[in-house]
């Protein structure tokens, strides 16, 4: 069937641009308009989504070709669209820049979404150079809708009238011209910028983006854009309810914050029922049958999550009991011996993995990764594949792999070929740096929450 969805894409020619400033304030100022808005990033990034959560008032969803197939793509987008009068999705890294082969860069999801692309231009210490990447840009590949271009930090009205000029003669129409402000920046941390868990006091900050893109952007004018992107062709596949048959305590606070949406709604149409905790203020689970820990920043919280004593020993006992507990990331860190953090002060953790890990100054790996199971888990049978992504500043200390340290996973990042162990899986556990998104592993969601209804019906 064909769907009518107003929709832009904001990409940029380099990380660093301007978009999560632009996108944000761009949403603040739709929604400022009485407008349902809808947004969207490409790419692995959980931070971001939460600054646009912030502006339109709704959770953000990602759209990435590596996590989730290609042909699920549009149907995602679609469904998760529902009732907005416009869809605003943000660019990663630079417009064409992706993954091996391009894969899941701006370019190819603009591409499969049929949407019209803004191109932010960092114009700071350039002139009339602006247009000629703008055009570039245009050129490289023409299957790309740019419609125009933002220019942003300009440093004068004559540095806009420069580059402004040099976009019209070649026929690049301008959306946005943004002067430079350093009040438009956003805090940021080792993993880019500060979570909004943490981040609460900005939404004023966020406001006074909206007021800024409102009156530097042509806000009416992108509008006009979105709406007019042809009709999109979507596959009518629905998955009929399920009845909720567990509960899964999701760990949510400013630790523990890195979910993708639209993948815990997955495990939702398998059955379970979500229920949030927080292993920084809660003293004690809730009434669950398995426990997920998301990515975040454990490392920044170590004395806080230890000193919980009560609901350390909580989530012990329901590990020692045979509840499935699966942790990403920062959720892994959380789950091993002991944490030593930038400084060099160790923290004890929960135990449950018997390793420990130490913070690095330097980014340990990002990118990519097809992960091969070394043996049955919680997620599946030995051998399955999954597709997932690394990003961490962290490392494991002491990895023994053996019969005190079995090994859940065998890592293969896209671009360098070699197989790496990684992770940790013994019966009802399972830990790794791997972020997944259960919208491109449907069936180990499946596994997980049928793991969670075998230890129901145990415990029962």
């Amino acid at each position: 069937m064909e769907k009518k969805i107003p929709r832009v894409v904001i990409a940029a020619t380099q990380s660093g641009a301007g978009k999560t400033t632009i996108v944000t304030g761009l949403l603040a100022a739709l929604r400022e308009k009485g407008l349902n808005v809808q947004s969207y990033k490409i790419g692995p990034d959980y931070i971001d989504p939460g600054y646009h959560c912030i502006a339109s008032g709704k959770p953000g969803h990602n759209l990435d070709t590596w996590l989730v197939p290609k042909e699920k793509i549009t149907r995602l987008f679609a469904e998760t669209v529902d009732d907005a009068d416009i869809a605003v999705i943000e660019g990663v890294m630079g417009l064409y820049d992706g993954g091996k082969n391009g894969i899941s860069s701006t370019a190819e999801i603009a591409k499969l979404l049929d949407a019209p692309v803004l191109l932010v231009i960092n114009a700071k210490s350039m002139g009339e150079s602006a247009a000629a990447i703008a055009l570039g840009f245009k050129q490289y590949d023409p299957a790309v809708k740019i419609a125009g271009v933002i220019v942003n930090r300009l440093g004068s009205p004559s540095h806009k009238e420069m580059i402004v000029e040099a976009m019209e003669r070649l026929g690049i129409d301008t959306y946005g011209s943004i002067m430079r402000n350093e009040a438009m920046h956003m805090p940021e941390r080792h993993l880019g910028l500060l979570p909004v868990e943490e981040n609460m006091g900005d939404r004023d900050a966020v406001s006074e983006m909206g007021k800024a893109i409102a009156r530097d952007v042509d806000v009416d004018r992108v509008c006009e854009l979105a709406r007019s992107a042809a009709p999109l062709s979507v596959d009518d596949e629905s998955m009929a309810a399920v009845p909720k048959r567990v509960k899964i305590g999701v760990a949510r606070d400013e630790a523990f914050s890195f979910y993708y949406p639209e993948s815990l709604s997955v495990l939702e149409k398998y059955g379970a029922e979500i229920v949030t905790f927080s292993p920084l203020h809660d003293w004690g689970l809730p009434d669950a049958d398995a426990l997920i820990f998301g990515g975040g920043f454990p490392e920044m919280f170590a004395e806080r999550l230890y000193i919980n004593n009560i609901m350390v020993d909580a989530i012990k006992e329901a590990a020692a009991s045979g509840m499935p507990i699966y942790a990403e990331c920062g959720g892994f860190m959380y789950l091993m011996r002991e944490l030593i953090d930038f400084k060099g002060k160790s923290f004890p953790m929960l135990g449950i993995v018997p390793g420990k890990v130490q913070m690095n100054g330097n980014l340990q790996t990002v990118g990519y990764v097809e992960a091969t199971m070394m043996r049955d888990t919680i997620l599946g049978k030995k051998g399955t594949v999954l597709r997932g992504h690394e990003f961490h500043f962290s490392s494991e200390c002491d990895p023994n792999p053996g019969d005190d340290y079995p090994r859940a996973f065998s890592f293969k990042k896209m671009r360098k070929k070699e197989p790496y162990l990684a992770g940790y899986a013994n019966g009802n556990i399972l830990g790794s740096y791997l972020h997944l998104h259960f919208a491109g592993a449907e069936e180990a969601a499946r596994c997980l929450v049928d793991a969670a209804e075998q230890y129901k019906n145990r415990k029962q």
